[in-house]
């Protein structure tokens, strides 16, 4: 059988797969060394109470004949579908259908098999830098070209740098397929609803989608900010929302998340007519879906419960805390960063001019702190690092001691 090339085209190791091999290879030659890691965007805190009562009622329910749950719908359960639509959209004046949403085990799965509705010479544009998702998936799928200097040939790079604050803004040239986060991964930066208008316009007038990641929207306290794109006027007729319950509620090892298709979005066949994306994307999962567990979306609804919001607000309170103290040590050390308030992730400016690698293997090396490499997602992230606040408290105030010493030391 002849194989998918597309695959041989991509760089050997995935991101996050190169920096847990440098950390392995680290520790067995250093045993007994203490490494905080503060590089994947893994949680550390337990799963909220109100979800975990949940999900033992949903077991038992699998007990009894009379409540047990085999196939379920491949788009979700009504229950926690209506519960989205109440709580993540009613709530804040957006209209969003239950039959427009679309549960799934996670952003990661959706943000890549979105691929699968719109056509292989889709022009594509992705922020540079931004999560390496939105990139290998649509490289996987044949819409890449050749990689150049660290960038694809048929891509629409979108360069977030100093300059324009790390927000991306809608380019010259015609892009069919925009992939948007906001709060950003890697950099932390959140686009405000004038930014978001001017995109919903380039869309419209380019007959685009917006893919909008908004798996950290939780994270957003400035009230200000938009939680959604559909806060934007006109976004319901150009954007597809993707979101998750891992770094919101600690799912990231249960695996729960959803995706909205408004029924006005729509697409462009070969003879030109339109075609419903919500209509393909429900074809799609019902093609190659079965469905997330029955027992992880009850606790997944249990987040919208009273109890349930409040351990949200906790839990998420405590990683922007965590943020905010590295955002702060890490200015004082004389580093310039990004993000830290409105998000978990802090973006980090080498003090002086290393590369990505080189200051990673420094702060492995000198203070025994893993980050991740700014390169890894993308050019335009060479001579930065992310931190996240997604450690535990104690480990978050040690790092930033280390931080303090190591770098105070050398001024």
């Amino acid at each position: 059988m002849r194989i998918n090339d597309n695959f041989e085209k991509l760089p050997e190791s995935y991101l996050f797969s190169t920096v847990a091999s440098k950390l392995r290879e680290y520790r067995e030659s250093h045993p007994g060394v203490d490494v905080i890691r503060m590089d994947i965007g893994d949680v550390t805190l337990p799963i909220p109470q109100a979800s975990i009562k949940a999900m033992h009622r949903a077991v038992d329910d699998m007990a009894e004949k009379t409540s047990f749950h085999g196939y379920g719908p491949e788009q979700g359960y009504d229950f926690l579908r209506n519960a989205i639509a109440v709580n993540a959209y009613a709530q804040r004046g957006i209209e969003i259908t239950t039959d427009e949403i679309f549960i799934s085990d996670g952003a990661k799965s959706d943000l890549g098999n979105l691929g699968d509705i719109y056509a292989e010479g889709s022009v594509v544009a992705v922020a540079n830098p931004g999560y390496p998702v939105y990139v290998d998936s649509n490289v996987i799928d044949g819409r890449g070209g050749t990689l150049v200097d660290g960038k694809w040939s048929n891509f629409v790079y979108l360069e977030c740098n100093e300059e324009n604050g790390f927000k991306p803004v809608p380019p010259a040239e015609h892009a069919d397929v925009i992939f948007l986060c906001s709060p950003a991964n890697p950099t932390g930066v959140t686009f405000t609803k004038a930014e978001l208008k001017a995109w919903v316009n380039y869309a419209l007038a380019n007959n685009a989608v917006i893919i909008y990641d908004s798996a950290y929207c939780a994270y957003i306290t400035d009230p200000e900010l938009p939680h959604s794109i559909y806060e934007v006027e006109g976004a319901r007729e150009c954007a597809i929302e993707v979101r998750s319950f891992s770094k919101t509620a600690g799912f990231t090892g249960l695996r729960c998340g959803y995706t909205v298709v408004p029924a006005s979005v729509c697409g462009f066949d070969e003879a030109g007519n339109k075609v419903s994306l919500r209509k393909l994307w429900l074809r799609r999962q019902t093609t190659k879906f079965n469905g997330a567990s029955y027992v992880i979306q009850r606790g997944a609804e249990a987040l919208y419960t009273s109890d349930g919001k409040i351990q949200v607000r906790e839990n998420v309170g405590y990683y922007l805390e965590n943020a905010r103290l590295i955002r702060e040590t890490m200015s004082k050390a004389g580093f310039t960063v990004f993000g830290g308030d409105n998000s978990p992730y802090i973006w980090v400016k080498s003090p002086d001019g290393e590369s990505s690698w080189d200051l990673f293997d420094k702060l492995l090396h000198e203070v025994n702190i893993s980050c991740t490499p700014g390169v890894g997602f993308g050019s335009a992230g060479e001579g930065y690092i992310r931190l996240t606040g997604f450690n535990s408290k104690s480990n978050t105030e040690e790092a930033m001691r280390r931080i303090i010493g190591f770098f105070a030391d050398k001024a």
